[in-house]
C-alpha cells in the first residue's frame, strides 16, 4: 500500500504513522505544502495522508496554496483512493466535501476522551475506533458534518470529533499518531496557546502519563491495519 501525506508545517511530522508504515512495508512520499512542493499524480499512490497544522481551512490568503491542496484532495477522493484527514486534515476533508469550517465553542488541548456515537456502530470504518479512549488533541476549530457522512467520535467539548465518508475515508479532529517526540514539537511551537481554559492543559499534564502514548498509538494501528485490509481487499479483487 503506497502512502501518499501533505505536510503543513515543518514540526508536525507522521508520527506513529511512520513507524507503522515502515512495520507493514508501505512506501511514504510527501509533499510539504508550506514549501510548495509539487503534488502527485492520483495514480501513484493508494491512500492519502492529510495531517495537522496551526492554519485555518479558511487562511487561502495568507497560505495560497491551501486552495491547489483543496482541489487535490477533491482529485483523490474522486479517484477513489483511501483518505485519512488529522485535524487540519479532516477540516479540509470536510470543506472540500460542502460543510461550513467554524471556530469550536472551546479550544481542546490535551488529553481528553472522545467516545463513539451509535451510528459509528454500523459503519465500516467505526468498527476499527475504540468505543472510548482518552486521545491526544490541539485544536480550535471545528466542523459540520458533510452530508452523506456518518458521525463517528464526539467529546464533551466538542461534538463533531470524526466523520467517515463511506468505507475508504475517515476524517478525525484528534491525534492518535502523536509521539512523545512529537507532542514535544507541538508544545515547543504552539506554546503560546497553553493559556488557561477549560479543556486546555498545561504542558506538564500533556507529558504527565508517558504511557498514554503507547495506548494512543495502538488505536492509531487498528485504524491503519483497517485501511490495510481494504487494500489487500481491492488488491485480491483486481
Amino acid at each position: 500500500m503506497k502512502i501518499h501525506w501533505l505536510q503543513h508545517v515543518a514540526f508536525e511530522g507522521l508520527g506513529r504513522i511512520a513507524g507503522w508504515a515502515a512495520e507493514n512495508g508501505c512506501p511514504v512520499t510527501g509533499s510539504r505544502m508550506f514549501a510548495g512542493d509539487a503534488l502527485p499524480p492520483t495514480d501513484s499512490f493508494d491512500m492519502l495522508v492529510i495531517m495537522g497544522g496551526p492554519m485555518s481551512v479558511n487562511d487561502e490568503r495568507a497560505h495560497p496554496w491551501l486552495a491547489g491542496e483543496k482541489r487535490f484532495i477533491d482529485q483523490a477522493i474522486q479517484a477513489g483512493k483511501m483518505v485519512l484527514g488529522i485535524c487540519l486534515g479532516t477540516q479540509l476533508l470536510a470543506g472540500v466535501a460542502g460543510a461550513r469550517i467554524r471556530h469550536a465553542d472551546h479550544k481542546e488541548i490535551g488529553w481528553y476522551a472522545v467516545e463513539k456515537t451509535r451510528a459509528a456502530q454500523d459503519a465500516a470504518a467505526g468498527c476499527a475506533l475504540a468505543g472510548r479512549a482518552e486521545v491526544f488533541h490541539w485544536h480550535g476549530e471545528t466542523f459540520d458534518l458533510p452530508p452523506g457522512t456518518v458521525h463517528l467520535a464526539r467529546s464533551r467539548a466538542c461534538e463533531n470529533q470524526a466523520f467517515a465518508m463511506g468505507p475508504r475515508i475517515v476524517g478525525l479532529q484528534y491525534h492518535l499518531e502523536t509521539t512523545p517526540e512529537s507532542a514535544n514539537a507541538l508544545i515547543e511551537h504552539c506554546r503560546h496557546e497553553l493559556v488557561q481554559a477549560p479543556y486546555i492543559q498545561t504542558a506538564a499534564e500533556i507529558r504527565s502519563q508517558p504511557d498514554r502514548f503507547e495506548a494512543l498509538n495502538l488505536e492509531m494501528d487498528r485504524l491503519l491495519d483497517y485501511f490495510g485490509s481494504i487494500h489487500r481487499m481491492q488488491t485480491t479483487l483486481d
